[in-house]
């Protein structure tokens, strides 16, 4: 059984920078590729960024290309999403997700994910 725990979301100035962390416990962190997703108030979740199982390989939401960058410490069991020129659409919750064995790219296409954390709040006033 695996627990991810996001931390690092908060309220921050349209422009400004964040850096979400996703640590995991109770499994074997580098056997899961790990993916961001985000849901705004009333709508679905959507798909921002992944990371393959050794981190070498990044897949992203065409929209945020440039903005975000997904990493991972696979000795630290955390995943980070680096959020930079925030804007008030980038207001949600943040949650990470992992599934075992998952190429980077699979990860934006699954529906159902072995795990999820509970998500942490991204606030970015305009």
């Amino acid at each position: 059984q695996v627990t991810l725990l996001e931390s690092g979301g908060g309220l921050v100035q349209a422009g400004g920078s964040l850096r979400l962390s996703c640590a995991a416990s109770g499994g074997t962190f580098s056997n899961y590729a790990i993916a961001w997703y985000r849901q705004a108030p009333g709508k679905e979740r959507t798909f921002v960024a992944a990371v393959s199982l050794s981190g070498f390989t990044t897949h992203y939401a065409d929209s945020l290309k440039g903005r975000f960058t997904i990493s991972r410490d696979n000795a630290q069991n955390t995943a980070y999403l680096q959020m930079n020129s925030l804007r008030s659409e980038d207001t949600a919750v943040y949650y990470c997700a992992a599934q075992v064995g998952s190429t980077a790219e699979a990860m934006a296409r699954r529906q159902r994910f072995d795990y999820w954390g509970q998500g942490t709040q991204v606030t970015v006033s305009s």
